[in-house]
This record gives C-alpha cells, structure tokens and sequence, in this order.
C-alpha cells in the first residue's frame, strides 16, 4: 500500500474523491468559490492569453494540445502536437471540427504561445510546443488545482507537485484524456453551456460564483451585484458581448433582476450554481485520478 497526499492509497476504507463524494462533502462549495476565485487570478495573470482559450471549445483543445506535447518523444517524429494529431483527439470527442482545430493552432503559433518545437521532426512533419509563457501559465493552472483538492482532504499535492514538476507532466495528459473522453464533461449541462461555450463565458461563470455569499442557496435563487461594463473591461470583451450572454442566460431562467430592476441587481438560480457545482466536480476528480496515477508512477 502507498502513501499518496496524506491519503493510503490501495485502502478501500479511504475514500477516493470521486465527483458524488465531492458533491457530498460539506466543504465543496465554499471551497469550490475560493477556487474560482483563484482561476479568476490566474487568468489576471495571463489576460490576453486567457483570452485566445477562453471557451470551452478552446479549453478542450489546449488541454488536448499540452497533452500532445507532454506525450511527444523528442527521438520520434510521429508524436508531438500538429494539426492531425490535435484533430484526430477532437474526431474522437466531437470536440473540434478540422478547420476549427488547424485555425486554433494558427492563432497561438501567431500570438507566439505555440512554437516550432527542435529535433525529432521530419521532414513532412514539424511538430509545435508551447511557449514558455504558455508553460507558466498552465503549471500554475494546474498547482491551483491542486490546491483546490488539498482544501478538501488535507492532502499535500500541491508542496509535491512543487517539489517534482515530472507529477505534472505525467498527470495533465492523463487528466486531460480522461475528461475529453467523457461526454459529462464536453457536452456540459444546459445551463453552464450558455455560459462556457461562448467566448470568455467560463471565466464569467466562475466570477458570478464568486459573488454569492454561499454556493448553497437556502431557496430557488441568490442574489449578487456585478456591473456589466465592469467586467466586460476586466475580461477583455465588449459590452455587446456581455449583455448578449446575460440575456441568453436570462431567457434561459438562469439569471434575472429584481421587481425593482436596480441597477447592477442580479439573481442567480439554484440550478444554475447546481449545474456549475457537478460539472466543476467532474473535473476535479479526474485531476485527482490523474495525480494519484502520477505519483504511483514515479520512477
């Protein structure tokens, strides 16, 4: 048996975090809003990058394309991320059409968050690695995911995962095929797909979590203040674009306004905080798998 996290792994007494154990711990929610607010610091970090992957669409294809490149053996020329390797994981999860998957590619070689990578390359194939700020940006992604499981079950990932980037780099391709391969976590529920599919609308949905003074609403809904101008300028997007989403999400009875229409007065429903608690903990569990397997399979 092997001591994992704090947690013995291979003990059938302990249990494993799993989305439903998640979803039943009395600490997920709170925990799951400081979360939020973390990835929301992340982003600040890297505004303009978040921008180029800010959709779920673009999420799956950078998770798919860091997963390519952490899979690549420098002495093969057949791995490594290209347009046809990214496009063959997208066939397989519906992911990304091939003109979508090429055009993803093309935009972060232009932005220069992707480069050409050296050795191992043929001639008919030059594969692409990630810049160095895009290496930063999704270490640090991953370490504050990390965090987020240490705050549910007292574990240490994130001090390992510090102390041996090769957890990282054995653990993201593993976790980043588990839920590409799950259709509970491409096809998101209906409500957080208004949200999620369109540009920016991830980042959104985690800042209006953030807002509640609980995730655990005592009726059907919550109540926030948020200036839309506000956080079109904090996310980089127009005001156009931010009204359009919170009208979709309002037609949607997802969100909506007091009798009094006060300015910058939002509602959020139960359902929408329900949906957004399961699909986030989908994701953390495959983090969690894919760690554990990380560190069992340490040389």
């Amino acid at each position: 048996m092997q001591r994992i996290a704090g947690r013995d792994v291979g003990n059938d007494s302990v249990p494993a975090l799993t989305a439903d154990a998640l979803l039943q711990n009395l600490q997920y929610r709170e925990v799951l809003q400081s979360s939020a607010r973390v990835l929301i610091a992340v982003n600040d970090l890297f505004p303009r990058m978040a921008r180029l992957v800010s959709s779920h669409r673009k999420w799956m294809l950078t998770h798919a394309s860091y997963a390519l490149h952490l899979e690549r053996d420098p002495n093969d020329p057949e791995t490594g991320i290209t347009a046809a390797r990214l496009l063959k994981i997208m066939q397989e999860t519906g992911g990304a059409s091939r003109n979508t998957a090429a055009a993803f590619l093309a935009e972060l070689v232009t932005y220069k968050l992707l480069i050409r990578a050296t050795g191992g390359h043929s001639r008919r194939t030059r594969p692409l690695q990630p810049a160095e700020a895009s290496e930063r940006a999704m270490r640090l992604w991953f370490k504050s995911q990390m965090s987020t499981l240490d705050c549910l079950d007292g574990g240490s990932r994130e001090r390992q995962v510090e102390d041996d980037g090769s957890i990282f780099e054995r653990a993201q391709p593993l976790a980043a095929r588990q839920l590409l391969s799950n259709p509970d976590w491409t096809d998101p529920p209906a409500g957080v797909g208004v949200f999620v599919w369109a540009e920016s609308g991830g980042v959104i949905l985690d800042d209006l979590m953030t807002r509640p003074a609980s995730l655990a609403p005592k009726s059907d809904r919550v109540w926030i203040e948020v200036n839309l101008a506000n956080l079109a300028e904090h996310y980089l997007v127009s005001n156009t674009h931010v009204r359009r989403l919170f009208a979709r999400a309002e037609a949607a009875g997802l969100i909506g306004k007091g009798q009094d229409d006060q300015r910058g007065r939002f509602w959020l429903s139960a359902r929408l905080i329900d949906e957004y608690a399961s699909w986030q903990a989908i994701k953390l569990e495959a983090l969690a798998s894919a760690f554990d397997q990380a560190v069992a399979s340490r040389p």
